[in-house]
């Protein structure tokens, strides 16, 4: 789908055409949903924080402003949602701690890590800490500049920077770690 289409899919989409809204789901969900799981480590929730996204979607599309490229709108507002979850997941932690300081019965359980992954590099950048892995997700899997993930992280060009090179030297030695391991197993 081209800007020109996305355009006319939204404004559509506003004027309650739901089969315009399916075909911006159709265009956008492959990239939301490896973005999303990119940026979260557990995959039960990237379900969830997925609809959570189509559902902030639907509802503020009326406020996207035409003039800023769709894609940057649509990955800000990915991020938005994955904080917002990051936040309820700790606040849900915390939660969980403090029953368990009590000796309550704990009723919610707290996010599993889930330890399987696709391949080695995706393992390095999971262990890589939030603001550092949202870093590397924006500029190498979806090519943003640093100044329009400045933007997008509503932070300063200086600290993109910062953390950019901070996850490209831990993803470094990770790797090294890696490479000298099967070196030594060989």
């Amino acid at each position: 789908m081209t800007e020109e289409e996305i355009r006319r899919s939204i404004s559509r989409a506003i004027n309650g055409d739901k089969d315009a809204f399916e075909m911006i789901y159709l265009h956008t969900r492959d990239d939301v949903y490896r973005t999303v799981s990119f940026l979260l480590s557990n995959r039960d929730d990237v379900h969830d924080v997925v609809n959570e996204i189509y559902i902030g979607l639907w509802k503020s599309l009326a406020q996207y402003d035409q003039t800023r490229p769709f894609r940057s709108w649509l990955h800000g507002l990915i991020i938005r949602q994955v904080q917002d979850w990051r936040r309820k997941i700790w606040r849900r932690w915390r939660l969980s701690n403090r029953h368990k300081e009590m000796g309550l019965e704990e009723k919610d359980s707290a996010a599993q890590l889930d330890m399987e992954t696709r391949d080695e590099l995706i393992t390095a950048i999971h262990h890589l800490p939030y603001k550092l892995r949202v870093v590397i997700i924006l500029r190498y899997f979806h090519e943003y500049s640093v100044e329009e993930t400045a933007s997008l992280l509503n932070i300063p060009v200086g600290t993109v920077k910062s953390r950019h090179h901070l996850a490209v030297k831990e993803l470094r030695k990770k790797y090294d770690q890696e490479r000298m391991r099967s070196d030594y197993v060989l």
